[in-house]
């Protein structure tokens, strides 16, 4: 029983995979979705990228490097 379970999950593993990649045609929902919304930018070439200077970079969290101490100062409670 269980073989016939992982037989029929295979198949549909494949005609899953036979529709997304587009064996029986282009879908329908694959178009564009918004084809006016690049239409009505304003000033697309207005847009510039700039590189972060060194005192902007240093808010900025590094990936992969160890996590920060928080400032944080501990006493003795009293009782």
């Amino acid at each position: 029983m269980l073989r016939w379970l992982v037989a029929i999950l295979f198949l549909a593993n494949l005609l899953a995979f036979a529709l997304a990649s587009g064996l029986f045609g282009v879908l329908p929902a694959s178009g564009e979705r918004e084809p006016s919304h690049l239409n009505r930018q304003l000033h697309p070439d207005w847009l510039t990228v700039k590189p972060i200077s060194a005192a902007d970079a240093a808010d900025q969290p590094v990936v992969g490097g160890p996590a920060p101490v928080a400032p944080v100062q501990a006493s003795t409670l009293t009782q």
